[in-house]
């Protein structure tokens, strides 16, 4: 057989290479889709679920449509600079949506459905070509292995380098500029099959995407400003969550993933409340765990006790911690407590180290994200309570946040029962000690708190620190007692297998903001 051309030989190989690199830009934008639908309408694991589906049916439709392209070089770079534009805005144009509509759903899967059928014409028509210049040797399975190598650098890339150092705006221009910029090598090659229009279009497009791209940082604060009532101080994405901070006057609020955490008008009542119940009553509370909290205001509060000598805080976004710990503005806002040498910080999933530690302490502090997904529900699950239970001293407590009695109290009282149904390691055949009480946080309503014990406390009237500006003895019996529209019902104990959490959550907060 007669060896194809050199200049067929050199096409061959870019095509190649071209499939490796629009394998990895489109399975980016999925993933930036996924991320993004995760971030904004919540419930991870549905969202996850949904976007995947999507985008694998709509290249189906993409792969049954490329039989009607008549031209494969020319579709090739027609697809390339559609998928270039229409990928590129992928996220400028969502995070927009969200900002001045508040509605996204719609645009985000007609945006990933079009991303899906044009990815799924690339492969097709890719093949086509490489059969229409005589590349016998470039055999279709070839095509396949390079698609799917590009796959996992996109699935290992994404999560380690994408988000930490793009973001998902600029990732979202850079790829969809990728994209173009092959449309750009592929009509350089095949430039006597390719209309002139098309490298116009193309040009258009890129420079349309490179001045976005410069200016992604002036778009993310446009977005932010039109999204969040102050002033935006901080925007930043990281492999976990998106971190915002504003600031109006002298009010500073923190929200993750677009879900407010605090607001210093009133977070002294939320921590106060989560911290000094538990501590004034434990009998020791020499060592301490705190699971999330990673700005550090129950860590400020925990350290008002002066035989504390160690305070251990595990938050998985290490990004939460060094902003709180190392930030001028934001470290004040703890007193400086994350960087008081009894306070040792670990980034680490409070699952992975309740099973892994081997320590013991007097009081455990919970001071979790809700349970809005099946990922963070795990963590108020009776199995992850039982693991938790071993990390207690004989006479330790641990307290969690626990969600709104009144805006989602079957959650709320969910999480009772599960404090309930845990086993008593001091006494096997028994059950905890579980005391549920609440507040009123303006920030986020009334808002319930739970404590478990694997002894019952004593009965006697909280010593509390000096300059607490909320809690007080008084405030105590008023929080142990429940109106009747918050009071306790008849709800599932939440495990691993049932998640039954999650429905609580979600179906009481729709039923107040949906």
């Amino acid at each position: 057989m007669t060896a194809p051309p050199a200049s067929a030989r050199g096409q061959a190989v870019w095509l190649l290479l071209a499939t490796w690199i629009v394998a990895i830009a489109s399975l980016i934008y999925e993933l930036i889709a996924a991320t993004m639908s995760s971030y904004l309408l919540g419930d991870s694991v549905r969202q996850f679920s949904f976007v995947i589906g999507v985008f694998l049916a709509t290249m189906g439709v993409g792969a049954w449509l490329s039989r009607f392209v008549s031209d494969p070089v020319t579709g090739f770079v027609r697809v390339q600079v559609a998928l270039g534009v229409n990928g590129g805005a992928m996220a400028p144009a969502i995070y927009m949506a969200f900002a001045y509509v508040g509605e996204v759903q719609v645009l985000l899967y007609l945006m990933l459905g079009t991303v899906g059928v044009l990815s799924g014409m690339e492969i097709p028509l890719i093949a086509r070509v490489l059969k229409d210049i005589g590349a016998s040797r470039f055999r279709f399975e070839n095509v396949l292995s390079v698609d799917y190598l590009g796959a996992l650098v996109a699935s290992l890339a994404f999560p380690l380098l994408i988000v930490p150092h793009l973001g998902l705006m600029s990732a979202s221009l850079v790829f969809g500029c990728l994209n173009l910029a092959v449309a750009g090598v592929s009509i350089a090659l095949f430039r006597d099959q390719i209309p002139r229009h098309l490298m116009v279009v193309c040009a258009g497009a890129f420079a349309l995407l490179m001045a976005g791209l410069v200016q992604s940082e002036r778009l993310v604060s446009v977005a932010d400003a039109a999204l969040f009532q102050d002033d935006v101080i901080l925007s930043e994405t990281t492999p976990y969550q998106n971190i915002v901070v504003t600031r109006f006057r002298d009010r500073t609020r923190l929200f993750l993933d677009h879900s407010i955490q605090f607001d210093t008008a009133d977070e002294y009542r939320y921590h106060e409340m989560l911290v000094h119940p538990a501590m004034a009553q434990a009998p020791r509370r020499a060592d301490i765990l705190i699971l999330g909290g990673g700005d550090g205001m129950a860590v400020r509060e925990v350290l008002k006790y002066d035989d504390v000598d160690s305070v251990t805080l595990v938050d998985l976004d290490p990004r939460v911690t060094e902003l709180f710990r190392d930030h001028p503005d934001l470290r004040a806002l703890n007193d400086f407590a994350l960087s008081d040498p009894r306070v040792t910080i670990l980034a680490q999933d409070a699952w992975a180290f309740a099973r892994d530690s081997d320590a013991a302490f007097d009081v455990i502090i919970i001071d979790l994200p809700d349970p809005k997904n099946l990922s963070l529900s795990k963590l108020y699950s009776a199995e992850f309570y039982a693991l938790l239970i071993e990390r207690l001293s004989p006479h330790g407590m641990v307290v969690t946040q626990a969600g709104s009695p009144f805006f989602a109290g079957d959650a709320y009282w969910s999480v009772v029962a599960t404090w309930e149904a845990a086993r008593n390691p001091g006494k096997p055949a028994g059950t905890l000690t579980v005391l549920p009480y609440h507040a009123y946080v303006p920030s986020f309503g009334a808002w319930g708190f739970v404590i478990a014990s694997p002894h019952v406390p004593a009965r006697r009237p909280l010593q509390l620190p000096s300059g607490l500006r909320y809690l007080t003895g008084a405030v105590w019996d008023q929080a142990q007692v429940f109106p009747t529209d918050t009071a306790r019902r008849d709800v599932a104990v939440n495990t691993l297998r049932s998640h039954a959490l999650v429905r609580y959550y979600q179906d009481g907060w729709a039923t107040w903001f949906d």
